[in-house]
């Protein structure tokens, strides 16, 4: 698994804490891609979308000298919902705009580009675009619900499908309970044909579309498997006034454990809402979350980590974040640790917080002694050590001569970093 992944499992553990003790600087998140990405998957696969074309400005207005259509959406490229009633931060108005004249995209897209659109999903001062999806306006004669997920009560994927398309699945689900079909998706064999049309009619597709709808779902099937999936929700699969049955808004999840397979996807993960400081450490193979405490630590194991915090808490403290450094740490990732620990400057303090059991205490130590010697650390840092070599580890600390404070127990360290900033 990816550190990336697991920095995403410790925030759902900490989102999910009965005590509430911590406030988390970044919210959950999978691996994202951006709308028109989406899409490009989808048409890869032969799933029927809408024609599109991304734009970056007016440098790229000959991509739209084949596009013709009717009418055309230019569509801000930001991961956030709400954007047709956003505005950007230099006044103009709306993420999403409608217009028959393709003479009037380029304007569009130049005050799109280059602007941070604020909507109520994105944070106070907005996400910058980079770029502008310009899709054909389709004419949706009636929206359904559709998506595929993996299940663990069914232990396999799971296809889930309501007529009452365009709006929120869950208040759906609450409310006419009756419009949702489940059908459960034999791993092995697939979906078959029977079950794609039993699917299309109860999402009311009629006559001739009945065919095309379960072509449509096969081949959503068929995409779920071949990019290890975790979720496909399309969100309408909308019938058109001309007879067709498309694809108009998708969501896609992967699997992270599958991203040797899949390097191509992951290499699209957009990552503007992520902190800096989580993607240097993932190249490190360390797992960081960052917080709103002014005490930085180092420990190795999520749950050591919530321990530490915890303590840090119950002696009065604030955890600025957590680094976790896992169990086949190097030296040199321990200094990188200690980098990217204090490149955070709200953190007056750091404790390191180890138990060694396939980690070797005086590796860390080690580690501790290099870091501290080349950042030229200026914070106050306590140290608990237990287990693997750790009598050795508190010998490399002591002969160091650096000012490094040890700590015999937990409680004991947490109660000397909050000291030490008071």
């Amino acid at each position: 698994m990816t550190s990336l992944a697991l920095s995403r499992i410790y925030r759902q553990l900490l989102g999910r804490s009965s005590t509430k003790l911590y406030t988390l600087q970044t919210p959950v998140r999978n691996l994202n891609l951006l709308e028109y990405q989406s899409k490009k998957l989808l048409a890869e696969s032969g799933v029927a979308i809408q024609a599109f074309r991304v734009l970056e400005g007016k440098k790229d207005e000959a991509i739209l000298k084949d596009f013709n259509v009717n009418e055309y959406v230019v569509k801000a490229q930001i991961l956030a919902g709400g954007r047709g009633k956003g505005h950007f931060d230099n006044g103009f108005k709306g993420g999403v705009h409608i217009t028959k004249e393709r003479s009037q995209v380029i304007p569009l897209v130049e005050k799109m580009v280059g602007a941070k659109l604020i909507t109520k999903q994105t944070p106070k001062d907005g996400i910058l675009v980079k770029k502008v999806m310009v899709a054909d306006s389709i004419n949706i004669v009636r929206e359904t619900y559709l998506s595929i997920v993996m299940d663990r009560e069914n232990n396999g994927p799971v296809m889930i499908a309501s007529p009452a398309g365009g709006m929120d699945i869950e208040a759906v689900a609450e409310k006419t309970p009756e419009k949702i079909k489940t059908v459960p998706i034999p791993i092995v064999e697939g979906i078959s044909r029977a079950q794609a049309e039993e699917v299309a009619r109860f999402l009311e597709f009629k006559g001739p579309l009945v065919e095309k709808a379960a072509s449509e779902i096969e081949k959503l099937y068929k995409l779920f498997v071949k990019v290890d999936a975790t979720q496909i929700e399309i969100n309408p699969l909308a019938e058109t006034d001309d007879g067709r049955v498309i694809s108009v808004d998708a969501k896609l999840n992967f699997d992270d454990n599958a991203e040797f397979r899949q390097k191509e996807i992951f290499a699209m993960d957009v990552h503007e809402d992520t902190d800096p400081k989580e993607l240097e450490a993932s190249r490190y193979n360390l797992n960081y979350i960052a917080m709103e405490g002014n005490i930085g630590c180092l420990v190795n194991g999520a749950g050591l980590a919530m321990a530490t915090m915890d303590i840090i808490k119950l002696n009065g403290g604030s955890p600025a974040n957590f680094l976790d450094v896992g169990g086949n740490v190097k030296e040199d990732q321990v200094l990188k640790a200690f980098q990217i620990l204090t490149s955070d400057q709200n953190v007056k303090a750091i404790l390191v917080n180890v138990f060694g059991g396939i980690v070797n205490c005086a590796t860390i130590a080690n580690g501790i002694v290099n870091a501290t010697k080349t950042i030229g650390l200026q914070v106050p840092l306590v140290v608990r050590l237990e287990g693997t070599n750790v009598h050795a580890a508190k010998k490399i600390l002591q002969d160091s001569g650096l000012k490094i404070e040890s700590a015999i127990d937990l409680d004991d360290a947490a109660r000397k970093a909050v000291r030490a900033i008071n």
